[in-house]
């Protein structure tokens, strides 16, 4: 696996990283999880990423700790555990940092990142929205000189509002979800340079869009509501379709190595397979390098279609669902 340093943590981390999400209990309880965390490793992806709000994903992570020797660096969120959550409570921040501790069997946390932290109407972090201070940034230093975590971080799923806040200076790593995979790509306007000035480590999340670019959706794109699903996007995804049709790549493998080719050295692209058979293919797409040219020109193209998200589309990808075509979208004006 190609290792990158992550910005100014100095972290080597391979090119891919896992994204934990997938790690809950199933029916034989976290041995998926441990399957698919031991692999990665092996095969060099030495970071992963969880968070104190994916469900029970940091003590699958933890559970799969507890076996392994060799070197791995853990990335983790401040989030809610319960619904009485107070993201301006320092000492319940504190709490749920000991508990990520405990369900993680680490004494340090190397990245902290504050969850959501661009967007105040579901996690309102700050004090001041001009300097965006408050409780979370006065435990976090704290947490760095009494040694608890190594570094700090953002993980955020928007593309402009994060800017001011990475802006600061203050983060040692941004994660970016949801705006920098093949065909949605508003975080590399503005997000990912700033960034990049920063000299900040960079974890690329949803190379495949929370499932639009997971698999190909040929007859649901001719069914799909025009609410939610407008004619230029509809037209976007049947171009590329064709292009898969013409190049022979699958679009999972091609989506993740678009977001390789456009990770610098700085940057490593998360990776969030269900099973070791989905984690295989991924590490072999990446092992095949970078797209020719001509592809990544016509890539561009397709993307150029529709270069900025439509309000009324929904982030996660409705195709996989019974009644895609029923999706409720707008929700309330002026909210």
């Amino acid at each position: 696996m190609e290792k990158r340093i992550l910005g100014r943590t100095g972290l080597e981390v391979g090119a891919l990283s896992l994204g934990a999400a997938f790690a809950t209990r199933g029916e034989e309880g976290f041995d998926g999880a441990k399957n698919i965390i031991f692999e990665a490793l092996e095969l060099g992806l030495n970071l992963i990423d969880t968070s104190a709000d994916y469900g029970d994903s940091e003590a699958g992570v933890g559970e799969a700790m507890k076996d392994i020797n060799q070197p791995c660096i853990i990335s983790t969120k401040l989030g809610p555990r319960s619904k009485d959550f107070d993201p301006k409570n320092k000492g319940q921040l504190r709490a749920i940092v000991e508990e990520s501790l405990r369900l993680l069997h680490r004494e340090t946390i190397d990245i902290l990142m504050i969850h959501e932290p661009d967007r105040p109407g579901q996690f309102d972090w700050w004090d001041d929205l001009r300097t965006f201070q408050g409780p979370v940034t006065e435990l976090l230093q704290e947490l760095k000189e009494e040694g608890i975590i190594r570094f700090t971080g953002l993980g955020g799923t928007t593309a402009y509002e994060a800017v001011p806040i990475i802006a600061t200076g203050f983060y040692d790593v941004v994660l970016t979800a949801f705006n920098s995979s093949m065909l949605w790509r508003e975080a590399l306007i503005e997000l990912i340079p700033e960034a990049r000035r920063q000299n900040m480590g960079i974890l690329m999340a949803s190379p495949t869009q929370q499932g639009w670019l997971a698999e190909r959706y040929d007859e649901q794109i001719d069914q799909a509501n025009s609410r939610w699903l407008n004619k230029p996007r509809r037209e976007q995804l049947k171009l590329l379709y064709k292009l898969v049709d013409e190049i022979g790549i699958p679009i999972p493998e091609l989506s993740l190595r678009w977001a390789l080719a456009n990770a610098d050295e700085s940057t490593t692209v998360l990776t969030g397979p269900r099973n070791v058979a989905q984690l295989r293919q991924n590490v072999n797409a990446a092992r095949d390098g970078a797209l020719p040219n001509d592809i990544m020109e016509r890539i561009d193209e397709i993307a150029a279609m529709v270069p900025f998200r439509p309000y009324e589309e929904p982030f996660g990808c409705p195709f996989r669902r019974d009644d895609f075509d029923l999706v409720k979208r707008p929700g309330r004006a002026n909210r």
